[in-house]
């Protein structure tokens, strides 16, 4: 039987090869029994609730022992989920108007995720199957569906499925799960998240019209390094893609040794590897993987899942944790990044058919001024005796940068005025997510000392795709030229101002793009903690001119393809 190709959107690195197995989870059904009496029924609800908590936060933390404490958040998110007051209620409603617990619970879950997912964002969404997830979870509990030996693998194979729950995933025997191939989801679903944390190579995003080309228990090669999924392989496909996890497993040995190194290319060319980092967790990792700095500071996680904005004083003591922990590193702080798939619930957002489109990023700043005041004040007032710069996100005019720093001055000049030590002088610079930004680099360059080139969202904007969309991730092409060219036209339009320029998209740890980047003059790279050592590496390895020729032929490509095959070439002749 000759081989068939799909792509879909790489959500974890790695190679797996081997026969498949169709997941189905076990279907959500009421049992056929009159009801008890309405308190009885309710106490059992109570009793599984903590049953179902108890397994969440158990699940957290075999998670968190393995690697990654922030992935163990989904699951502490799962067991708020499961004691949520309007979750509780509804099921109450619903045994006082006659139904059997399990009944309610099902019927409780299902609306409770169907109001999420007619919201009609990646982030609600996610949540949505979360909230199902719970529900199953419930029904568990109470006895309601009983454990399907054959549900699970016998032997090593790549799971196959629509989506993969967060409690599927967790449980998985990893001794007999090679991969992990969906339908659904996006390189931020949990499917994705869990899959990198276990090590699991995996490909998301398939579409279920491809899925269904899978049968169960058929020869599948997934590569969790470019999303593809080759079914019925050749004998050639397997021994080339063994070359390539053979190679990766090489160069992560090497680069570990060397984790602590800096980045400099033949010729001695310094280049800065910082890490995009978003809490105090993954702070740690920047010093345990050789980060230089941090070129992404996300400031989001103080606003988000909480039911009031944090306060100055308790900004300040997180901000100045972190700089501390660093031990002197520079840090880009990235003011509020909310709305899109970010909307915090004590701020009215209205419901937007695009929110990406919409409100969001610093254009939420003028009607929400004090929050930004507040955030202000407390960066200036951590940064004082650190080496900490501020950045403003999605912005498109210059008009937008004039408010922002008159915002910035405003907190400075207030800080002065009280006394208050902080820090006197601290550089500002933009992120380049938007072809606008791109293409004003020049006039905003006149305006900030920096540039951050946030490619995954200049990719989705040039391009017009969703990159959570299944539907249209094949579109979704960070090499494509037209992305290439906004990159490389703001990286010289900074440098004939005398700016320096990074980059904090994902595209800044491939190892595809790393030598067109380098080759395009990037200055700095700034990525997750663990694709550090990597980075590091590969640059190590790269010369000016080459890489200069190198960025040259992939600016006159035509299309994604043609750069994907310049730089596996020129990869490959890295030996």
């Amino acid at each position: 039987m000759g081989e068939r190709r799909l792509q879909g959107i790489a959500a974890s690195e790695g190679i797996a090869i081997g026969p498949t197995f169709r997941y189905k989870p076990a279907e959500l059904a009421v049992p056929e029994r009159p009801q008890g009496p309405p308190q009885l029924e309710w106490d059992r609800f109570v009793a599984s609730v903590e049953r179902v908590r108890a397994q969440l936060a158990d699940l957290a933390a075999q998670v968190e022992a393995r690697s990654d404490p922030k992935t163990a958040d989904i699951f502490r998110a799962q067991s708020a989920m499961v004691q949520d007051p309007m979750l509780h209620e509804a099921v109450r409603t619903r045994i006082e108007a006659g139904s059997p617990v399990e009944a309610a619970v099902i019927e409780a879950s299902g609306e409770l995720a169907g109001m999420l997912e007619r919201m009609q964002d990646a982030m609600f969404s996610e949540r949505s199957r979360d909230v199902t997830d719970v529900g199953r979870q419930l029904l568990h509990a109470l006895g309601g569906m009983a454990e399907d030996p054959s549900a699970r693998p016998q032997v090593p194979s790549i799971i196959v499925a629509s989506d993969l729950a967060p409690s599927d995933t967790a449980r998985l025997d990893p001794d007999l799960v090679l991969g992990l191939c969906t339908a659904a989801g996006g390189q931020t679903s949990h499917t994705a998240i869990l899959a990198r944390t276990l090590g699991l190579p995996a490909v998301v995003g398939l579409g279920e019209a491809a899925l269904q080309a899978i049968g169960d228990g058929t020869p599948v090669a997934l590569n969790g390094f470019d999303g593809r999924v080759i079914i019925h392989p050749s004998r050639n496909s397997r021994r080339l893609l063994e070359g390539v996890q053979q190679r990766s497993s090489a160069r992560r040995s090497a680069a570990l040794a060397g984790a602590k190194e800096a980045a400099c290319t033949l010729q001695g060319r310094r280049i800065r590897v910082g890490a995009n980092i978003g809490d105090l967790d993954s702070a740690g990792q920047v010093l345990e993987l050789g980060g230089e700095e941090v070129g992404l500071l996300r400031t989001e996680f103080l606003y988000l899942d909480r039911s009031q904005p944090p306060s100055e004083d308790e900004q300040v003591e997180i901000y100045r944790s972190i700089l501390e922990l660093l031990e002197g590193r520079p840090v880009v702080v990235r003011t509020l990044d909310l709305g899109g798939d970010k909307p915090p619930s004590y701020l009215e957002f209205p419901q937007e058919l695009n929110p990406f489109l919409g409100w969001r990023g610093v254009r939420i700043y003028r009607e929400h001024e004090t929050l930004l005041l507040s955030q202000l004040r407390a960066v200036l007032k951590a940064a004082a005796g650190h080496r900490v710069s501020v950045m403003y996100p999605m912005l498109t005019t210059l008009a937008e940068l004039a408010h922002a720093n008159e915002l910035l001055e405003r907190a400075r000049s207030g800080l002065a005025e009280q006394g208050v030590p902080h820090a006197t002088e601290m550089p500002v610079g933009i992120m380049l997510e938007t072809p606008a930004a791109c293409l004003l680099a020049g006039e905003f360059a006149l305006q900030v000392d920096f540039f951050s080139l946030g490619t995954n969202d200049l990719t989705q904007y040039t391009l017009a795709v969703d990159r959570n969309n299944p539907l249209v991730a094949p579109l979704y092409q960070p090499l494509n030229p037209a992305v290439l060219r906004l990159v490389a036209q703001s990286i010289e339009a900074a440098h004939a101002h005398g700016k320096w320029v990074g980059m904090c998209g994902e595209l800044a740890s491939s190892p595809l793009a790393i030598p067109i980047l380098v080759g395009l003059g990037l200055d700095e790279f700034s990525m997750v903690p663990r694709a550090i050592p990597e980075a590091k590496w590969l640059i190590r390895q790269l010369g000016d001119e080459p890489t200069r020729a190198l960025a040259r032929a992939a600016l006159r490509c035509a299309d994604e393809q043609q750069v994907e095959e310049l730089a596996a070439e020129f990869s490959r002749g890295l030996g």
